[in-house]
């Protein structure tokens, strides 16, 4: 890779002075799954940090220390709004105090997969407004190629300001992997990308106060495809093991058995597992990101859509073989009562954004099932306007059910105890097949 040199600026140096010194002020927007454990850290290595969150409930939590973020540690939060390190507002009105802005906002879709860029274009035009020489603005949120320097660029240039001489502009990519115990916002290397040497010097530098490797690529662009490729490898992957479990069906062959067999190799393959679709901030929205920025090239990412197809497909799938297991128990399903085993899109957390769980009990709605659900991270959630709360899991409540499917592999379920309770299981994880219990009552994805 070629390496830039940077050509030094006063407004350069001054900047990289505060940095190694830790008296820069950091604004950070966006004080959710990114964004806060993003702030504690900083603050826990003695920056001044400003929270900018729009969300004045979660802005006023921050400030009383009340933790709602599962990957940052209560006593670390409690401790550096204790020392005055963090606080929370709600407006950019403080973007001219503070010497870095970290941008951790939502980039969401539109129904039709394109890209909503709303919440960056909106703090863009705030923070222009506040802009000032020699002020570092990184932006986290994950987007397609070109962002960085075709949409936040041109915006803060009408300040007057140049990129790379006034100020400095950076992408790097959020690379949270929420619930994960081992990887950590400080143990996860972390690329930077910009497009001038000025900016990515200076964002190295802050990105490695606490950070332990910080990797650098030659521009905001190649930063920007380098998350959303990220994600594309997962959801491609993943759509590749959901294709080949429609596939098994079919065949009637058990796919956990074949995935088992084939990641025993020891070389040339990685283990992705099936499961009723894929849900959460990522891999159901990132990879269309890609796919829609590649059209601009006359480019058809066929992998992406494909992808997108098959794990969009995957609850459906759910649906058809939640009539075959009620149909083993002699059920209709406008007469059955269902059980619902996890409705966070992923184990062990209490995110249900996006989650494959709310689009199979929203199908099985509309057939007239009875839906209650057990989770122990999400007390209640909303579908078509009905809020359903978390039911006790109780023998009594398994029991009663004509079915039980198991939708999220939370660690803390007792799966045996399901299973020996339940008339019949629809396990779509596949966290039963390995138990010594009762396996006649479960049918497997």
């Amino acid at each position: 890779m070629e390496t830039l040199v940077p050509n030094i600026t006063k407004s350069l140096s001054e900047l990289e002075e505060k940095i190694i010194n830790r008296t820069a002020t950091v604004g950070v927007v966006g004080l959710g799954y990114v964004g806060l454990p993003f702030a504690v850290e900083k603050a826990k290595v003695g920056f001044n940090v400003i929270g900018i969150e729009q969300n004045p409930l979660r802005a006023e939590r921050v400030n009383c220390a009340d933790n709602y973020i599962s990957d940052v540690n209560d006593d670390e939060l409690k401790q550096v709004v204790g020392d005055g390190k963090l606080k929370a507002v709600t407006g950019l009105e403080v973007v001219s105090e503070v010497d870095i802005l970290v941008i951790c906002v939502p980039t969401p879709l539109t129904k039709n997969l394109t890209p909503n860029l709303t919440y960056i274009e909106s703090v863009t035009k705030g923070i222009a407004q506040g802009l000032r020489k020699g002020q570092l603005i990184s932006l986290e949120s994950t987007t397609y190629p070109g962002t960085t320097d075709e949409v936040i660029r041109p915006v803060l240039e009408q300040s007057g300001l140049k990129q790379g001489e006034d100020f400095f502009l950076a992408h790097s990519p959020e690379r949270v992997d929420p619930g994960n115990k081992r990887y950590t916002t400080k143990n996860t290397n972390k690329v930077v990308g910009a497009s001038d040497p000025n900016s990515l010097a200076v964002a190295k530098l802050f990105y490695e106060q606490t950070i332990e490797k910080v990797v650098t690529v030659n521009s905001a662009k190649a930063a920007e495809l380098v998350k959303v490729f990220e994600n594309t490898f997962r959801a491609v992957n993943i759509a590749l093991v959901n294709e080949l479990a429609l596939l098994c069906d079919r065949m009637d062959l058990n796919v956990w058995e074949v995935l088992d067999a084939a990641n025993t190799k020891p070389f040339g393959i990685m283990p992705f597992y099936p499961g009723p679709g894929v849900g959460g901030h990522c891999i159901p929205l990132d990879p269309h990101y890609l796919e829609w920025k590649a059209k601009e090239f006359n480019f058809e990412t066929h992998f992406i859509a494909l992808a997108g197809e098959i794990n969009r497909r995957m609850p459906e799938f759910v649906r058809e073989k939640t009539w075959r297991a009620l149909n083993k128990v002699g059920v209709a399903p406008a007469n059955a009562k269902v059980l619902i085993i996890g409705v966070a899109y992923k184990k062990d957390l209490g995110d249900w954004r996006e989650s494959p769980a709310i689009h199979v009990i929203s199908s099985l709605l509309k057939d007239g099932v009875d839906i209650v659900y057990h989770d122990p991270f999400v007390t209640e959630i909303k579908i078509a306007g009905k809020i359903f709360k978390s039911v006790a899991l109780t023998p009594e409540t398994i029991s009663s059910s004509d079915l039980v499917i198991i939708t999220t592999d939370h660690s803390q379920v007792d799966y045996v105890n399901i299973v020996h309770h339940a008339k019949a299981v629809l396990d779509t994880r596949g966290i039963t097949r390995h138990l010594n219990c009762a396996q006649e009552k479960v049918t497997l994805l």
